[in-house]
Formats: C-alpha cells, sequence, structure tokens
C-alpha cells in the first residue's frame, strides 16, 4: 500500500458532485492502462472525498446514488479508469518515455524500408519521431498511436507494413529446433515429405531477416525459404 505522502489523487465530476481517491501512481497507471492490479494495494486510504487536501468524506447518499455502492475499492476503480489521475510530470515523462521505446521497436519489427526492404534500426525510427516533433500519450497503448505515428515520420522516412507468405524446407535431423523457431512468429502450417519438414507461415515483412539468421543457425545453412508470391 502506497503512503498518502507518495499518492496522488485521482478524481472524476458525477452528477454534478466531485470525487477523488488517493492512490499508488504506477498501479493506477496500469489500472487506467486495462491491466489488472490490486485495488486495494492502490489505495493510500480506503475512503472516497470530496476534497482530499482538506480530509472531507463524500457522504454514503452520494456514494449510493452515484455509483451504485459504497464500496470505496468499487468506486475507485471507477475513478481512476474514467476520470483524471494527477499524475507529476516527472512521472509522465518517465511513462511517456517507456511508451515511445515500445513504439519504436513496433515499427522497428513489424515495418521495413520499401527502398531496402529491410527493416529500420530503432535508433533512425527514433530520430524520425524526434524530426516530426511526435507527441506520445503515455495513456494509450503503443498500437493505438502507432498510425498516428508512422503517418507522422513518413514525411521524413519510407516506412512499409508488408506481409510475406514464405516455404520453408529443412532436414528432418533438424525438425525439432525449428518447431521451436517458429513458434515465436505466431501460428504457421507443417508437413512431413519424405525425410524433410515443409512449413509455410505468413510473418510481417520486417521479420524476414530475424527468422532467415535463425533458421539458419539451427539448420547449419542448410534451410531452404522461398518467398511465395500473394
Amino acid at each position: 500500500m502506497v503512503t498518502v505522502e507518495k499518492a496522488v489523487i485521482a478524481k472524476i465530476d458525477k452528477g454534478g458532485k466531485h470525487f477523488e481517491v488517493l492512490v499508488d501512481p504506477e498501479i493506477a497507471y496500469d489500472l487506467k492502462n486495462g491491466k489488472i492490479v490490486s485495488v486495494s494495494r492502490m489505495l493510500a486510504i480506503n475512503q472516497v472525498f470530496t476534497d482530499s487536501k482538506k480530509g472531507m468524506r463524500s457522504s454514503s447518499a452520494d456514494l449510493e446514488k452515484l455509483f451504485g455502492t459504497t464500496d470505496s475499492e468499487k468506486i475507485s476503480e471507477e475513478i481512476v479508469k474514467k476520470g483524471d489521475v494527477q499524475i507529476t510530470a516527472e512521472f509522465r515523462r518517465k511513462k511517456a518515455e517507456e511508451r515511445r521505446k515500445q513504439i519504436v521497436d513496433f515499427i522497428s519489427k513489424f515495418s521495413i524500408d520499401p527502398r531496402s526492404k529491410l527493416p529500420h534500426p530503432p535508433e533512425r525510427i527514433m530520430n524520425a519521431m524526434e524530426q516530426s516533433h511526435v507527441k506520445i500519450d503515455p495513456f494509450k497503448t503503443a498500437e493505438q498511436q502507432v498510425d498516428d505515428v508512422v503517418k507522422a515520420i513518413r514525411e521524413v522516412l519510407p516506412v512499409s507494413f508488408e506481409e510475406l507468405n514464405l516455404h520453408i524446407e529443412v532436414l528432418a535431423q533438424y525438425g525439432s529446433r525449428v518447431y521451436g523457431v517458429m513458434k515465436e512468429f505466431g501460428s504457421f502450417t507443417d508437413q512431413w515429405s519424405g525425410d524433410k519438414l515443409i512449413i509455410k507461415i505468413r510473418i510481417p515483412a520486417g521479420l524476414r531477416e530475424k527468422l532467415y539468421r535463425m533458421l539458419n543457425n539451427v539448420t547449419e545453412g542448410t534451410v531452404k525459404i522461398q518467398e511465395e508470391k500473394k
């Protein structure tokens, strides 16, 4: 449980009334981002206020009328999810930077430079985001922001999201190793043909080099990979 000194205010206006709770910023952030958390650990005080700084508590009548319950934990969960959490500027900067790195990783992993057909290094994407003055919302997931970020950086950096259909053949002796690799890249179909394992998979073009490298390592360079036309 967070101490009152380290807690921040989460607040909401509802039915003409104002409600506040004191929460752990990290746990409240996770809850607001859809994660399952311990609400009891999130609360500094298991109490709903009209003004937490003055210690003015909300009436049970108002809570029952507007939230349908007087359970502080259930009410606090709703306040955090639907209301505002007053995080510090430093906390916002930290979380925005974490989200920025997630977005960069996503774009680097799943997209390519249409000119070279190779993934963009993370540093190049980061530089493009800085040049384009991209704003990151720490309360939105990386996936929710990727489209807007890509749209912004395309003015300075060509980015293409393509997928490849691959036909892969490996010798039977490497089958178990190859299965271990393929599981990292999602669902695929497989069948045995004589002494060969044949696999078909569809992957983001940005993952091509990584998959090729891993398969070559576990098959000692004997793997055969063909890119099928769509």
